[in-house]
């Protein structure tokens, strides 16, 4: 490979290609006599689309193929939604940088014709489309009233669906649906409180192989300090949980200005049944310094306060009986 040359992997959906080009683009602007060129690479989660994530596992399947390209050095960095990311890397890869993080929100998309906008104001017994256990389990508990229809596919295949049923409306990250121009399409954007984000949604990770110090001093000049401590502190947490997309888990953490002037980074964090009738929160705050180990510490008080109780109950029934 020309040493000129830098390879970037990616899936080939229009949000994933956003993002690698962003990527890419940046790379441009700071090294402009290195070429990056942009290789699309179908993973696990592309390919199978007619069952629930919950349903087919959740270790790599949209890193596996990517992260295996890096390993046999068909690329050279892999760009990744750090939400999908497993926190556990391959023996010979880690995470090279952490972008700014884009708005960390879950939004409401009315299906075009409902006159409804608001999530909040949607009638008793409406459906609601999401592919996400975390997100069904956090509106199932406010709602319990509500109808949660899965879906899967790409952010056009799902809008696709949206238009052609008679859901009430889905629910989105916001930052995927900023990056394609969707902001119109937007009835109500969710309180990160409310419903709580899944760990590092809204920014992206870039994948890069351990001894490459070439790459890793590109990719360096992408990384955001505030987005990297918290998005450690949330993969703590969740590495320490051991969950991942078949356990309601969700986690916001932020660098805030203490009282006295100094950076505080605070962490919220859930674990609940599939249900919603079972919740488990908490909160803790620290050194931004310290965010690998806030993150352990608030999962340690989760598990002591009921979650290793769901936790053990959803994994049972999972290994149980595949097909739940």
């Amino acid at each position: 490979m020309a040493t000129d040359t830098i390879r970037i992997g990616s899936r080939g959906s229009d949000l994933a290609l956003w993002q690698a080009h962003w990527v890419r683009d940046r790379l441009m602007e700071r090294f402009p006599g290195t070429a990056f060129v942009v290789e699309i690479i179908k993973t696990t989660g592309d390919r199978i689309l007619d069952a629930p994530l919950s349903r087919i596992g959740d270790k790599g399947l949209f890193t596996r193929e990517i992260e295996h390209a890096l390993l046999t050095r068909s690329i050279d960095l892999a760009v990744h939604s750090l939400k999908d990311l497993p926190t556990s890397l391959p023996d010979g890869l880690r995470l090279g940088a952490v972008t700014e993080r884009e708005d960390v929100r879950d939004v409401f998309l009315p299906r075009p014709g409902n006159p409804i906008r608001s999530f909040a104001e949607q009638p008793q017994g409406a459906h609601v489309a999401t592919g996400s256990l975390r997100r069904t389990c956090q509106l199932l508990h406010v709602r319990p009233d509500l109808k949660i229809v899965d879906i899967r596919g790409n952010l056009n295949t799902r809008y696709k669906k949206l238009t052609e049923s008679d859901w009430a409306g889905m629910i989105l990250a916001r930052a995927g649906v900023l990056r394609l121009g969707w902001e119109d399409r937007i009835g109500e954007s969710l309180d990160p409180l409310f419903v709580l984000p899944a760990v590092g949604q809204g920014a992206l990770g870039i994948e890069i192989r351990s001894e490459d110090n070439r790459t890793l001093a590109a990719v360096a000049a992408l990384h955001h300090q505030a987005t990297g401590q918290s998005t450690t502190a949330e993969r703590a947490l969740l590495r320490a949980l051991e969950g991942g997309c078949q356990v309601p888990i969700g986690a916001y953490a932020r660098v805030m200005t203490g009282s006295q002037g100094a950076p505080r980074l605070v962490l919220d964090a859930m674990v609940g049944s599939l249900d919603g009738k079972q919740v488990v929160r908490g909160t803790v705050s620290g050194s931004p310094d310290h965010a690998e180990e806030l993150g352990g510490r608030l999962a340690a008080d989760l598990l002591e306060r009921g979650a290793r109780g769901i936790l053990d109950t959803i994994r049972s029934d999972t290994h149980g009986n595949p097909a739940s």
